[in-house]
């Protein structure tokens, strides 16, 4: 090597230690760098987690564009790398938007940045971002957003999701419970929640792998259907009521809840809410309501922002790289939605510490069954999940994200519900 170029990369490496002596600030106890040339910031002491900048323009490409996507695909496209305790990245990068917050600062952090190479490694990916077309939440392109997101490969959710492949948040009665243990005890308690007899007619509205369906035909004979637009979904569901002998009283469809006219003694929706946009909210539980026999109850379980959190970001990761068209709305806002459209709110339920406790278990899962998983997808897919997947779980800590199961009733006149008077028929052993 040249002296000049010698030279040069001295002067890379200084730049970088500066920088990140400026952004790291507070955090040098807990959260390492390690440079390309083997350079450890701020020393070799064990550190939560580290961060692993692959050639000498890492930082700028993370950094300088300034946006959420561009700082994930960084990571996707192995600019950078976290290793350890990837919770550790989103503390770091909260008090990094505080910081940059300051105009003075942020101006002084893009000089510096620039001066570093204009280098970013190729992003080259079997998936790549979302590229949908139409009208947002109209019926094609909410197919296609599914599409993108659960098409990926059944295999690969089996790696992390458990026995029963439900992908929402579990139950635990203890931090020591399993996670398919605490999926059990979820679909039992929003079967109790329901309170099912045997006969009765419910919907699963997105209904996933069929999770819910099978449990609620073989535990309390009901007669369920599942809808989803996801076709492995579908194929996969069916395949696993078929081996179970319950196809007489359960089957998964190929349907947006739109296309569903039949009416139902129960209605659930778990985890599907956060893709039906909120100007789409009426539509939605007019349809639920429409749907449902009076005095019949609808359990709707979803992701909530706080109230004071912003609202949909176009230019979010998520919405690139992982939930196209997503949006959260807060828990007040929908259940006046919910009650416009002619539902009485019976229960609303916070699952938020359930959530942490979910996510922390499917990340450990996918963080451990690395090599399995690049057996059905590609490595920046499976960062997608592990970045995804943690950063939900920050934002569940955090209080940023909550989740909610909030039980609805369509009254069938005036006078009492018919309902119980308490709970506890909900958690009696």
């Amino acid at each position: 090597m040249s002296a000049l170029k010698v030279a040069k990369t001295h002067d890379t490496v200084e730049l970088t230690l500066q920088l990140l002596g400026e952004l790291f600030s507070g955090h040098s106890e807990r959260f390492g760098v390690r440079l390309w040339d083997g350079t450890i910031w701020p020393d070799d002491r064990p550190k939560r987690a580290t961060l692993v900048l692959n050639h000498p323009g890492a930082l700028r490409a993370t950094l300088l564009p300034g946006t959420e996507v561009a700082l994930g695909e960084a990571y996707l496209y192995n600019d950078i790398d976290i290793e350890g305790d990837f919770l550790a990245v989103f503390e770091w990068a909260n008090e990094l938007a505080r910081y940059t917050s300051n105009w003075k600062n942020k101006l002084s952090i893009v000089r510096d940045l620039m001066r570093l190479p204009n280098q970013m490694n190729p992003h080259v990916s079997r998936r790549g971002p979302a590229k949908l077309s139409g009208k947002r939440h109209s019926l094609e392109r909410d197919r296609q957003a599914v599409a993108y997101h659960y098409n990926v490969s059944n295999d690969f959710f089996a790696l992390f999701l458990g026995k029963r492949m439900v992908y929402t948040c579990a139950y635990f009665r203890s931090p020591e419970d399993s996670l398919d243990l605490a999926q059990e005890q979820k679909l039992e308690h929003i079967c109790r929640k329901l309170r099912l007899k045997p006969g009765q007619r419910l919907l699963d509205i997105g209904c996933g792998w069929g999770g819910l369906v099978l449990y609620a035909a073989e535990k309390y004979g009901v007669d369920a259907t599942g809808v989803t637009l996801s076709k492995p979904q579908v194929e996969l569901a069916n395949q696993r009521i078929a081996s179970s002998g319950l196809g007489e009283r359960c089957r998964v469809q190929l349907r947006d809840y739109r296309e569903v006219d039949e009416t139902y003694d129960v209605l659930v929706s778990i985890g599907m809410f956060e893709q039906v946009g909120e100007d789409q909210l009426p539509v939605y539980f007019q349809h639920a309501n429409h749907i449902l026999r009076p005095g019949g109850v609808f359990l709707n379980h979803g992701i909530a922002r706080r109230v004071n959190e912003p609202t949909w970001d176009p230019q979010a990761f998520s919405d690139a790289y992982v939930f196209p068209d997503g949006e959260l709305s807060p828990i007040s806002h929908t259940l006046r939605v919910a009650e416009e459209s002619g539902f009485e709110v019976r229960d609303v339920e916070s699952l938020r510490d359930h959530y942490i406790q979910t996510l922390t278990r499917w990340v450990g899962n996918l963080e451990n069954r690395h090599a399995d998983a690049l057996v059905c997808v590609d490595e920046p897919t499976y960062r997608v999940w592990r970045a995804y997947m943690s950063a939900s779980e920050f934002g569940f800590r955090s209080g940023r994200l909550n989740l909610y199961q909030s039980l609805l009733f369509k009254p069938a006149g005036p006078g009492p519900s018919g309902l119980p008077l308490t709970r506890e028929d909900w958690y009696r052993p």
